[in-house]
């Protein structure tokens, strides 16, 4: 029972194999895991080695809590995905991963990112331990429970902010996670449409909370987020320093960056996978990387 979704691996050869448990482990999901970074540059302390080695650490340590929250859900959805245009191309779903070998892979990086984590920091290892209770929450319980499925995935997001600024022990301002909020809002129900469009029929097969959304309830979802996203962040250049409102400047970059993301979706029908979106989009990559520039040099400069 545990390995109706593997195949026989005989054939598989040990580069095949190796490529696979990378794959495992989606490190292209880990650019989530940046917001970590984000106090340490709100906070101005970018050029602190310190606080630096403290939040890449984090970082890593969220990659490694992760990675082993994927591995439990491709096992978990592992039936599921083999409908799923895209997901069933996963080692697991494919079978060229063993549902037992994912499990030894999990049993190595949850309990290794957790002990870890409470070494480094008691209260990050409290943010941690949140993040995985989130997420047994979503994979066994919310993600079946209409709208909440969504802001549990904003949660974990939440999170992720959290522990950067725990890490560092710096204040993190409430625009910020509001801003962080909103934007992870905006990303889950993006999703969630994209699931509807791509699968269409089998859309409830592959995730059975999928028939409680319409495309017509998701677009008004995303309209109100959309507008709130760009509306918060506004306020939160507004208030950053009462004598200087340059992060104001900011703003365009932001906007475009919404107004691509929007455009992805709606006209490439994509928007399924929020990091491969963000990775293979270059106007989107540019609207980014320009917006961190130049955020960087008027909080700094």
């Amino acid at each position: 029972m545990l390995d109706n979704c593997s195949r026989n691996t005989k054939d598989i050869g040990i580069v095949e194999k190796i490529k696979a448990y990378i794959k495992l482990l989606r490190p292209k999901q880990w650019v989530k895991n940046l917001f970590v970074v984000a106090p340490l540059v709100f906070a101005k302390h970018i050029f602190d080695y310190d606080y630096v080695v403290r939040v890449i650490a984090a970082f890593i340590l969220f990659c490694l809590m992760s990675s082993g929250v994927y591995v439990l859900n491709d096992i978990i959805d592992c039936e599921k995905d083999k409908l799923h245009p895209k997901k069933k191309k996963r080692p697991i779903a494919s079978g060229i991963i063993r549902k037992m070998e994912g499990c030894i892979v999990i049993a190595i990086l949850l309990p290794l990112a957790l002990i870890v984590s409470f070494y480094i920091d008691l209260y990050f290892g409290m943010v941690v331990l949140a993040y995985f209770i989130n997420n047994m929450l979503y994979s066994f319980m919310v993600k079946h429970m209409v709208i909440l499925d969504v802001m549990s995935i904003a949660f974990g997001f939440l999170l992720r902010v959290i522990g950067g600024a725990i890490i560092i022990r710096v204040y993190i301002s409430p625009w910020i996670l509001l801003c962080t909020l909103l934007l992870a809002l905006f990303l889950g129900f993006s999703k969630r449409r994209n699931e509807l469009v791509v699968l269409e029929k089998d859309a409830e097969n592959h995730r059975k909370i999928l028939e409680e959304y319409s495309l017509e309830f998701i677009d008004n979802m995303l309209s109100i987020v959309t507008a709130s996203t760009v509306m918060a962040y506004s306020l939160y250049t507004f208030s950053t320093n009462s004598e200087n409102y340059n992060m104001m400047l900011t703003i365009p970059f932001v906007l475009f960056g919404i107004f691509r993301y929007q455009y992805i979706i709606y006209k490439k029908n994509e928007g399924g996978s929020p990091e491969e979106t963000v990775l293979s989009d270059i106007p989107l990559i540019v609207s980014i990387v320009l917006w961190g520039i130049v955020s960087v040099a008027i909080l700094y400069f």
